[in-house]
């Protein structure tokens, strides 16, 4: 069957119900949307502040390759392989954005019976959250042209507006376009375009704000454009800041879902991990871990991304402290690392495996040694997985000091991921939390970013043009103490998706950095990095379907 029709086939509980008999939340702290869905009210989450933490558990991969990896599948199959051994668990995702979803991924609700639920909806429109995200941006889009055509009192420059509009679904022709045409009464003649939703500042602010009062004040601190004089203009120049906060109202509150097996779900928030932080929000993370003895999290795409991200910037200035880290990969990946063609993934072939290997290897020295988090190993299995790829591969993990374990959670659910649930118990339950920052906070701008591409990414060293160059140094004067958030392709260490494996010795080119002052950091991009993604030759939105009885098809 496919991830679908078994997610459909589920015997899901109402949502108030499990809620109230599986983690004592009241009905009354409850948003129903539907039988399944739920907002949990934030005064809930605020009476939570006094209970004791959970241990945090971060989920995370080796470099993204077509053959796919599992990521979330391993998250919601360790959520319940963790309850199924005893130890209360709460798994934390991101809400998936509907342009991959009808683009190139299908669904990202996880896999085979390691699913959160209801999948189509959780796909689809789920509670609304982006579309309030979006209307939230695009009405501070909407009011700095009406200031401008209004007589611009803020002398805001029309050449160095840096607030794009946003949409969420990949559409590269609203990359670059010319707005205000067809005369004075429609607004400032100006380039403009659009970026996805989950590149959008406003994303990343609600995904770090801790309060409805936090959540206004980083909206008011968006720097939206500089005047003539080049001093910057703020979203609270123009009074934004509280009809934009209106908007988020519901989207601030976390989403609770269930995985196939029952157990609690928090899914909220929704960055990119390649433009943006990449990582739920703190809310639900800090919910989580005042609800549960474990609270299993993602980061998107591999440790060198997401996982960077979730220590450098989400830990840091959460306050989070993870206990553990899982680095998923599988036999297909780590081939098409070591250069085999995805047509011919399911053939055994032992050298090609062993060239792939020194991706996971640099990925797991990054979390042992860089973020100073024990690790397990899981190999996510697939059925053409051969017995000798599988033992060569335990032992290489073995020789390196590190458990691994063969995970069936997409076949088996909970039940196969058991293993992994006891060895992540054990590690968390015998140290107390603690982990590493790749760079301290007072480093300036240039050596925090030349710092993750040294560490990290295996680079000779950083390069920039005399612009750019510019652009760092006069950042550096009002936000030297942010975080960088690099924006790389997920497909390699190097800026090159093509390089596979592990390379070393390049030279990393930053091509252009942004300031995000509402979300408190600094973008900085590697290569050539796009904000508004393209729909594939052959869309998945082109398999998917409803029936007249209202069941969706090809949802992945």
């Amino acid at each position: 069957m496919s991830d679908i029709e078994i997610a459909q086939q589920a015997k899901l509980r109402p949502i108030i119900e499990l809620a109230q008999e599986s983690y004592g939340i009241a009905a009354e702290h409850l948003d129903p949307h539907g039988h399944y869905k739920a907002k949990l009210s934030l005064d809930y989450v605020n009476s939570l502040a006094d209970k004791p933490d959970g241990k945090l558990i971060l989920v995370t991969a080796i470099s993204p390759t077509p053959a796919g990896e599992g990521k979330t599948t391993t998250t919601v199959g360790l959520g319940d392989a963790l309850n199924r051994i005893g130890k209360k668990a709460i798994i934390c995702l991101r809400e998936p954005s509907l342009g991959p979803c009808f683009g190139v991924k299908g669904g990202a609700a996880g896999g085979g019976y390691a699913q959160v639920a209801p999948m189509e909806d959780i796909n689809l429109h789920f509670t609304g959250d982006f579309h309030a995200i979006g209307v939230a941006h695009n009405l501070l889009a909407a009011l700095i042209d009406n200031h401008i055509h209004h007589g611009n009192a803020l002398s805001l420059d029309p050449r160095r507006i840096q607030w794009k509009r946003v949409i969420d679904m990949n559409d590269r022709a609203l990359r670059k376009i010319i707005i205000g045409q067809g005369g004075v009464g429609n607004g400032f003649l100006r380039e403009d375009g659009f970026d996805i939703v989950v590149a959008s500042e406003v994303m990343a602010i609600l995904c770090l704000a801790t309060s409805r009062a936090d959540l206004k004040q980083r909206l008011g601190r968006i720097v939206i454009g500089y005047r003539f004089d080049k001093t910057p203009v703020y979203a609270s120049d123009l009074n934004a800041q509280g009809a934009m906060a209106a908007l988020l109202k519901d989207a601030i509150k976390p989403n609770l879902v269930q995985t196939l097996e029952n157990n609690l779900a928090i899914i909220h928030g929704g960055p990119f991990a390649n433009i943006a932080h990449g990582c739920n929000t703190v809310t639900a993370t800090k919910t989580a871990l005042k609800l549960a003895e474990y609270t299993v999290t993602e980061a998107g795409f591999g440790a060198d991304l997401g996982a960077e991200k979730f220590i450098d910037i989400k830990c840091r200035m959460a306050g989070l402290q993870p206990s553990a880290a899982v680095l998923v990969a599988t036999v297909r990946a780590l081939k098409f690392h070591g250069g085999v063609a995805k047509e011919h993934l399911n053939q055994e072939n032992l050298p090609a495996l062993q060239a792939g290997f020194e991706n996971l290897q640099r990925h797991l020295h990054n979390i042992i040694v860089h973020y100073g988090l024990p690790c397990v190993v899981s190999i996510n299995h697939f059925t053409f997985d051969t017995e000798a790829e599988l033992e060569w591969l335990q032992q290489q993990c073995r020789a390196l000091g590190v458990k691994c374990v063969l995970s069936r959670h997409w076949a088996r659910g909970g039940a196969g991921a058991e293993e992994l649930a006891r060895e992540i118990a054990a590690i968390a339950e015998a140290r107390e939390p603690a982990f590493n920052f790749v760079y301290p906070n007072e480093l300036p701008l240039w050596q925090k970013i030349e710092a993750i591409a040294t560490k990290l990414y295996g680079a000779a060293g950083i390069s920039a043009s005399a612009k750019v160059q510019g652009e760092i140094k006069a950042l550096q004067k009002h936000y030297g103490d942010f975080p960088v958030c690099m924006a790389k392709t997920q497909m390699s260490f190097s800026t090159d998706p093509n390089v596979k494996g592990a390379p070393s010795g390049h030279t990393l080119e930053i091509s252009e950095v942004r300031l995000a002052n509402g979300a408190g950091f600094i973008v900085a991009i590697a290569g050539d990095m796009m904000t508004m993604p393209g729909l594939p030759k052959v869309p998945a939105a082109e398999m998917i379907d409803i029936s007249d009885d209202g069941v969706i098809s090809g949802l992945f």
